[in-house]
């Protein structure tokens, strides 16, 4: 008999799975899965526990939370699977990306590794007291590289630039660092110019103030990496 899928969670990560994987729903909150194999629970971190709670004896109960311990799904033989890819209104396309998972038994790290499979993933198991410093890395590359775009989109703008112009650059910076890690570091500080980067900071100060005390972090910061020796860089 074919295993039964359902999702619990209308969001754009239940949506995404529930399409990718041709699985029943997504369902809203308090959905007990009773008849269900396998309960994929796509929900805020802080109710994790509580849909888990709702759900019916029986089946392996999974959450798509990169930080969340396993411990919420309990009493339930659990998963986790965190897709290592954004989400966005539009949906996903989770092929190629990688795939956080972890489990409670055997049988239930088989379900997610499968599945990870199955939703063209490459999974890593991480263990339970490693998933918040996974999840950081993983906020620091995706939101706060937006966070930082955002900023230069700001400043950019009140010299005409838009932020369609500024993305082949930004493009081009990722593809080189994930072919080359910290030695794609281009610009004033890697050059040693600091005459420029003075001239940014009264440019910043000016247009953007509020914007400076990023810059000032970031900027030292790019200085730590630029002085570590190529073979030293992660």
């Amino acid at each position: 008999m074919q295993e039964q899928i359902v999702i619990v969670g209308d969001g754009r990560m239940g949506r995404a799975l529930a399409r990718a994987l041709g699985a029943h729903g997504p369902h809203g909150r308090g959905f007990d899965a009773a008849g269900f194999d396998v309960v994929l629970l796509c929900v805020p971190d802080s109710e994790i526990a509580a849909a888990a709670a709702a759900v019916a004896p029986g089946p392996l109960v999974g959450h798509c939370s990169g930080a969340t311990g396993l411990d919420a799904l309990a009493p339930h033989e659990g998963f986790g699977l965190h897709p290592l890819m954004t989400v966005t209104r539009a949906g996903a396309d989770f092929a190629g990306a990688g795939c956080a998972i972890g489990a409670t038994s055997a049988r239930a790290l088989d379900t997610a590794r499968r599945l990870a499979h199955e939703l063209g993933m490459r999974p890593i198991e991480i263990a339970d007291g490693d998933r918040a410093t996974y999840h950081a890395a993983a906020a620091i590359a995706s939101n706060f590289l937006v966070t930082i775009e955002a900023a230069a989109e700001r400043l950019a703008a009140t010299v005409g630039v838009s932020r369609e112009l500024l993305a082949p650059l930004v493009r081009a910076a990722a593809d080189t660092w994930a072919r080359e890690g910290a030695a794609a570091l281009t610009g004033p500080i890697a050059r040693g110019d600091e005459a420029t980067v003075a001239r940014h900071r009264d440019a910043i100060a000016r247009r953007t103030p509020d914007l400076l005390g990023l810059y000032d972090a970031l900027a030292e910061a790019t200085r730590a990496l630029a002085a570590q020796p190529a073979e030293a860089a992660p």
